[in-house]
C-alpha cells in the first residue's frame, strides 16, 4: 500500500486514535502520539510496535513481524508487528491495535529522542 508511505495518509489514518505526528526514518516514516513512537510506515507498509506484554496478541492474528533484508541476510525485528488490514477499513480495530502499539512504546520508552552526547 503506497499511500502508507504518505504522512498526510498516516494523520488521517490515525486520527480516529488520536492526533499523531510523523517524522521521517530512514526509508520510511516514525509515527508518534505524544511523543512516543509507535508505528512504522515502510516499503508501502505499517508496522505497530508490540512487546512481550502486546505480542501474544499481534501472533494470535497471523501478524508478521518487521523484517528488513542486509548485506548478511534478513534482520527480524520482533518489536514491530504488521498492522492488521481490518485497521484501514474500521476505526474500532484501528483504535484497539494503535492503544496497543502505543501503550507497548509507553513501556519501552521509545520517545525517539535523542539522548545527549556526555563528554569524556
Amino acid at each position: 500500500m503506497m499511500a502508507a508511505s504518505d504522512p498526510d495518509f498516516l494523520v488521517d489514518l490515525f486520527a480516529p486514535f488520536a492526533p499523531v505526528t510523523i517524522r521521517r526514518m530512514f526509508s520510511g516514516h516514525a509515527v508518534y502520539r505524544e511523543g512516543v513512537v509507535f508505528a512504522l510506515a515502510i516499503r508501502g507498509e505499517i508496522f505497530l510496535k508490540c512487546d512481550a506484554e502486546s505480542s501474544p496478541a499481534f501472533a494470535a492474528e497471523g501478524l508478521a513481524p518487521f523484517v528488513y533484508a542486509t548485506r548478511r541476510g534478513e534482520t527480524t525485528v520482533g518489536s514491530y508487528r504488521r498492522m492488521p488490514e481490518a485497521c484501514f477499513d474500521e476505526e474500532d480495530v484501528l483504535r484497539r491495535w494503535a492503544t496497543l502499539a502505543w501503550q507497548a512504546g509507553l513501556r519501552s520508552g521509545s520517545t525517539g529522542r535523542r539522548r545527549p552526547i556526555m563528554p569524556p
